[in-house]
Formats: C-alpha cells, sequence, structure tokens
C-alpha cells in the first residue's frame, strides 16, 4: 500500500493550526506556590494536559490521566507498545519579546508564543501523524502510545508518577530536539553552591537576583548594595556605564537613599547550549566583585566571577571532560540568589556530561576548587546518566530511512547536551522536529515554529509510526 503522507497532512493542516493555536493558549509553566495534590505542578501544566488530552477524547482515542501527573492518547493492539513521548509544560516566558508569549501570533510563516517549538507545537505534528493513521484505518501490530507529561522542564517528576502506575513503552522517540536523529545525550545533573548570608566588607550586598531555571542562561540579573568608604554613587554608575559599555551590555544603576539598585540585561538560552546566551548574572557578579564585599556575599560574588563568568565547559572549576562520541561537558549557572532574608545563598550549575564523567566526582573536585570561597558544594538527587542507542539498531535504522526519504538528505547520528523524554526508554531517542539549519529558540525571548515545519515534521511522524508500528 502506498500513502501519501504529504497529500494527507495538507488535507489537515488548518484543522492542525487551529489545535495548535488553542494549545499554545494555556499558559502552562511550573508554578510550585499554586501547587495542590490535584494540580502538582501548578494549575497550568494541568490545564494544557487535560486540553492536550481532550483532542484525543475528541478524536477517538482511548485516553487516561494519571492524577493530571502525566496522561496518555493510546491506539491499535499488540504485544508490543510504541511510545512517543511529548510535554506539555513549558519554561517561564522572561523578558525580551516583541508579542505575548501566550497569545499565538503568525507572522512570516512562523507562529511565535511559548512552547512554540518547544514541545507543543512538535506534539500537535506528532498526534497528527497518529490521527492520520487512525481516519485511514491502517493496520497495525503494535500499541502506540502518545505519553504526554507535564514536568520536563524541570525535575521529571511526572515521568517518576506516571511510571509508578503505569507500564514503560518497549522503545519509541520523542518529538523534542532535531532532525534526522539525536540517538545519544549527555548525562544531566545540577550541583549547588552554598553560601553564608553575610556581609563583612564596606559594601554590602543586601540582595543579588538572576535567573529562572537551572536550565536556562538568566536573561537578567538584579542587586541592591549599601555603598560605604569613598565611593560615590556617582563613582559607581561611571565605572557600570563603562563597563556595560566595554562588554556590549545594557542596565540601570539607581541610587535611593543609602542603597543602590543595579540591573543588567544578558540574552537567555538553553542552559544545554549556554555559549548562546548572554549570562547576566556572571556579568553582575563580575562587575561587583571588583569592590569592597566581605563575607558570604564575597564568597558569592568571587565564586561567581572567578570560577564561572565566560566558561561554559568547566575548565576553571576544574572538571573540563571531553568524550570522542558525545564531545564536551558544558555547564550552565543558571541562579544566582543571595539575601540576608533568604534560607539558601546558591549558584546553581548545571552540567551536560559526556561519558568518563561522574557527578560525585565533580562535586569532589569543585568542593577543593571554590574552598577560598567558603562555598560548600551538594548535587540534586536527579541525575541522568549519559545515554546512547547504536545506529544499528532497528529503531535508528528505521527513523534515519523515513527522514532520508522525506527530506533527500543523508541522515546522521548526533548526540546533544539537552536531556528529552526519549532516554526514558533503553530503546528511545528523540526525533525532530527541528530540521537542520533551524533557528533554536527553545527557551528564549521570541520562540517559535516554522508553519511549513509544522506540517514537514507530521508527514515524517506519520510515515515513521506507521513503519514501527505496522
Amino acid at each position: 500500500m502506498t500513502i501519501d503522507w504529504k497529500k494527507e497532512v495538507e488535507a489537515r493542516k488548518d484543522d492542525m493550526l487551529k489545535d495548535l493555536v488553542e494549545l499554545l493558549k494555556v499558559r502552562s509553566d511550573r508554578e510550585d506556590d499554586k501547587a495542590t495534590p490535584d494540580a502538582p505542578f501548578g494549575p497550568g501544566p494541568k490545564n494544557a494536559l487535560i486540553h492536550m488530552l481532550g483532542y484525543g477524547e475528541r478524536d477517538g482515542f482511548i485516553t487516561k490521566n494519571v492524577d493530571n501527573y502525566a496522561g496518555h492518547i493510546e491506539y491499535g493492539e499488540g504485544d508490543e507498545t510504541l511510545g512517543l513521548f511529548c510535554h506539555m509544560d513549558v519554561v517561564p516566558a522572561g523578558d525580551g519579546w516583541d508579542t505575548d508569549p501566550y497569545e499565538p501570533v503568525i507572522k512570516d510563516n512562523k507562529i511565535y508564543a511559548r512552547g512554540s517549538s518547544d514541545d507543543k507545537g512538535p506534539s500537535i505534528a506528532a498526534y497528527y501523524g497518529l490521527k492520520i493513521i487512525k481516519e485511514l484505518g491502517l493496520p497495525l501490530s503494535k500499541r502506540i502510545r502518545i505519553v504526554v507529561g507535564t514536568d520536563e522542564e524541570s525535575g521529571w517528576g511526572d515521568m517518576d508518577y506516571y511510571f509508578q502506575h503505569e507500564e514503560k513503552p518497549d522503545f519509541g522517540f520523542s518529538p523534542d530536539a532535531e532532525f534526522p536523529i539525536i540517538n545519544g545525550e549527555k548525562g544531566n545533573v545540577t550541583l549547588r553552591l552554598h553560601f553564608e548570608a553575610t556581609n563583612a566588607g564596606d559594601f554590602e550586598l543586601v540582595s543579588f537576583d538572576s535567573g529562572l531555571r537551572v536550565n536556562m542562561v538568566p536573561g537578567s540579573a538584579d542587586a541592591v548594595i549599601r555603598l560605604a568608604g569613598d565611593i560615590s554613587v556617582e563613582d559607581l554608575s561611571a565605572a557600570y556605564t563603562d563597563y556595560l559599555a566595554a562588554n556590549n551590555l545594557t542596565g540601570e544603576l539607581v541610587g535611593e537613599g543609602d542603597l543602590v539598585k543595579i540591573n543588567l540585561i544578558g540574552k537567555s538560552a538553553h542552559g544545554a547550549s549556554p555559549f548562546a546566551g548572554v549570562n547576566a548574572g556572571t556579568y553582575l557578579a563580575a562587575f561587583l566583585n571588583q569592590y569592597p564585599f566581605g563575607g558570604g556575599a564575597k564568597g558569592f560574588l568571587d565564586s561567581a566571577a572567578t570560577y564561572v563568568h565566560l566558561d561554559h565547559y568547566g575548565e576553571k572549576l576544574g572538571v573540563a571532560h571531553e568524550d570522542p562520541r558525545m564531545g564536551k561537558l558544558t555547564m550552565n549557572a543558571g541562579l544566582l540568589k543571595f539575601g540576608a532574608d533568604l534560607d539558601d545563598n546558591f549558584i546553581t550549575l548545571n552540567f551536560r556530561y559526556p561519558t568518563g564523567v561522574t557527578a560525585d566526582g565533580m562535586v569532589k573536585d569543585i568542593a577543593a576548587t571554590v574552598a577560598d570561597t567558603g562555598a560548600t558544594v551538594d548535587r540534586e538527587e536527579r541525575d541522568a546518566a549519559p545515554h546512547y542507542v547504536p545506529m544499528d539498531d532497528p529503531l535508528v535504522a528505521n527513523l534515519l530511512a523515513v527522514y532520508e526519504e522525506h527530506t533527500g538528505e543523508k541522515g546522521y547520528e548526533q548526540v546533544i547536551g539537552g536531556g528529552t523524554f526519549g532516554r526514558l526508554l533503553e530503546r528511545g531517542v528523540a526525533y525532530g522536529a527541528m530540521f537542520p539549519g533551524y533557528t533554536d529558540t527553545m527557551h528564549q525571548a521570541n520562540e517559535f515554529m516554522s508553519l511549513d515545519d509544522l506540517y514537514r515534521s507530521a508527514v515524517i511522524y506519520a510515515d515513521a509510526i506507521y513503519r514501527l508500528a505496522k
């Protein structure tokens, strides 16, 4: 049977776009302060999950909501299950948008909104791939289950809970990365440097706040300081103006009584690619570190400025490492928080690490390096080890064959620093929906997905799902 997958997608383009627009309107960033037993990650992720499952109910699929942690949309029968792993949660919008991030806008044949490329757009494309197979009544020998998560951008608590109640698929992919395929992912762990909330210098660091998530490059930073000695607000302002100009940055410094408020604007980016952003937190720390702070405040600023600033590979911390297949370890300082009223003063370091490195080893090495700053070091419990599915695995071979037939381009393997739900399965990969040469706007302001790529990926997903499950 020859199926014109492109024709089938063309016939459903309007419906696909309509469903995507409505899904993007559901704000779904995690809000722990609004979490309840019924909404474990806040109301937004729950609402987006229910909305996505509603499409499955509307179209006659079997659906299940697992206590608003996650859910699935299922079709077909068989002893094996093909899993497609999507997620409805998004990172916070942050600053710098030209449009409302939760009111989708289409311009220049692109749809702009938070979640358009990560991961609601690709999720809709994969869903319509399965929808086409169902509507054509194609014969299958396996079950197909679209697993819909709500906490991919944070702690993956959704999948922990889901797999306590549901069986794992046998193999599958996540439409949450790049074509032609991602069959390898670096390890992923977050370490924290902790500091005492003390000031012992002529200058006082009243507060320092930068970053929204550990897996985002901070796009802005704010500090409040109290001056002392011979340095005036005017002197500090002149020095700050020169610093911003020398580093091609923007910001503001305002004196209010005996306090000075300082803001610095950088550029947000995905934490897996820290070199694609401009870390506002470390830039501001580097400026302040030249002044006479003391105590825990000095340790905080010195650690950020001396051991983290402008180092994306952990070289200054003594943990740099490179693997021939997986490439270099990368590091992102995602959260920098200091204040006398805080329970914890810390810097988070999110590492994407290749084979040959361990999280415990990094804790030991970094603790020795930063000992002079007074920092203590620990790690988050979650530690995703490096993941790799060989090229000769039938899953990888089939997915690459589909890509090649529909694009005319040669497929090849890739290893990334980003962590996707593809690694949930021993035989799991990430597959699209970004095409080679695509502008990656995940976790950035003005996130978008090309409509041509939305429809093109749906064609590939439909064919791939059918080949893997027929």
